[in-house]
């Protein structure tokens, strides 16, 4: 890892001030941009509606997973963020750093309930026991520490041969798989320290550790470019996943185990059956190294944090970025911006993936000309999820309600339109409305 330097507040404010006065566009808001550095990890909630998100630019940030816009930033660490991690029931936080300490959060205050000091080096990496009662954080003083998470006390500290990078419970007990700089994945019984066990196999430093959520299985990621799959019954070695050319930093299971995700230094992101050892998808993410990913709760989208630092969003059935045109500037007319109708606001969502006009800006939900009559799934030209080959049912006002009402992804299961529901009948019979008037022949002008 090199070395950060955190640039001043007030710098960042003036440069900011700049920007905006010549012009320079603000990053956009189809990505989860914000962050002034790489993004070195990741997480979501676990009602799967918010994203947290660390950096080497010192803070870690909230986000809101349905209009990927930014809730709070939680900044108080002195270096680099290194992980970041909800703790069970959403309500609090965990994250690392560059610093030293770990600091367990308060989400609903976004203020620090308890900062873990003991560590003499980075820490790198922790987790969170299932009960939610204890955490474990490695770091590079060759040490896991185990932590009260209601006090914010040291319970105990395990010497490790190597510094570490990785580590996580596995289930519901008390035993922790803990990588470093060896290619060895140490077993410990976090109750006491003692070694229960190694799984070996990778031939060089190990960068991520994920277990499965019935505890079961164990993807581990390694500098040596593989992803393996591990059985912890016995710590046998189940798979070995080979595509990436580079270090993978980053691994995920999918929530009901059946898939997962890796990613490295190359800026791919690759989707692997569990079962076999040939990718279901590769998708060539950023340009620059990929430190983390996640796949949403529902298991439809991926996210993918990088040195550039955004956090983009992935269907993964078709493989496309979810809002990723709505970066283009385009002099397409914007009428919702100055109408006074009452739905035009909640249409602003809409016109981040949505263009108005069939000659408009391509942008990552298919345009919205003569929407209303339209069969569903019929642009010509448009790469439709499954979810929409096939439909007999046209847009009206009754299958535009339910597809708000319910969600998207209750109304066409799988597809890629993101979880965005409108709770309040009266609001969004004015959305409708306004979609009606705006989509007419027209209506955008």
């Amino acid at each position: 890892m090199c070395a950060a330097m955190r640039i001043p507040k007030t710098l960042l404010v003036l440069v900011a001030g700049i920007a905006f006065a010549i012009g320079i566009p603000a990053p956009a808001a189809a990505d989860l941009a914000g962050h002034g550095g790489m993004v070195r990890s990741i997480d979501i909630s676990p009602d799967g509606r918010r994203v947290l998100t660390g950096s080497f630019d010192f803070t870690a940030i909230l986000w809101d997973f349905e209009t990927q816009s930014e809730i709070a930033r939680l900044d108080e660490h002195a270096g680099p963020v290194t992980s970041v991690q909800f703790l069970p029931g959403g309500r609090r936080a965990l994250t690392t750093s560059d610093d030293m300490t770990a600091i367990i959060w308060d989400l609903a205050t976004h203020k620090p309930l308890h900062k873990l000091v003991g560590h003499k080096h980075k820490v790198m990496a922790a987790a969170v026991s299932a009960d939610g009662h204890r955490i474990a954080t490695g770091g590079w003083d060759k040490t896991v520490r185990i932590w009260d998470t209601e006090s914010g006390g040291l319970l105990r500290t395990i010497e490790t041969p190597v510094p570490v990078n990785a580590v996580a419970f596995i289930g519901d007990t008390m035993g922790l798989v803990v990588g470093g700089h060896d290619p060895m994945i140490r077993v410990i019984d976090g109750r006491n320290g003692r070694r229960m066990g190694k799984l070996e196999g990778h031939r060089m430093g190990i960068t991520q550790l994920r277990v499965s959520s019935d505890g079961k299985r164990l993807l581990s990621a390694s500098i040596d470019t593989t992803l393996r799959l591990w059985n912890l019954d016995d710590f046998s070695e189940v798979r070995v996943f080979e595509r990436h050319e580079t270090p993978v930093f980053a691994a995920a299971f999918s929530p009901d185990g059946k898939s997962g995700l890796s990613a490295g230094r190359g800026g791919y992101l690759v989707q692997w059956d569990m079962s076999q050892s040939e990718p279901l998808r590769q998708i060539k993410a950023h340009h620059n190294i990929v430190w983390a990913v996640a796949y949403s709760a529902d298991g439809r989208f991926a996210l993918s944090a990088s040195s550039d630092e955004t956090v983009r969003v992935w269907h993964l059935q078709t493989g496309d970025r979810i809002g990723a045109e709505a970066a283009v500037e385009s002099d397409e007319p914007k009428p919702w911006l100055t109408s006074d109708h009452p739905g035009a606001p909640l249409f602003r969502k809409c016109a981040r993936c949505h263009s108005l006009s069939a000659n408009g800006v391509r942008r990552s939900g298919p345009h919205l000309s003569g929407l209303f009559g339209r069969r569903a799934g019929s642009v010509p030209g448009y790469n439709y999820s499954s979810a929409l080959t096939g439909v007999d049912f046209e847009w009206n006002d009754e299958t535009l309600f339910a597809l708000f009402d319910k969600g998207p992804d209750k109304v066409l299961p799988g597809t890629k339109m993101p979880v965005q529901r409108v709770p309040d009948s009266g609001k969004l019979t004015q959305l409708v409305e306004y979609l009606k008037e705006l989509t007419a022949p027209n209506g955008g002008n």
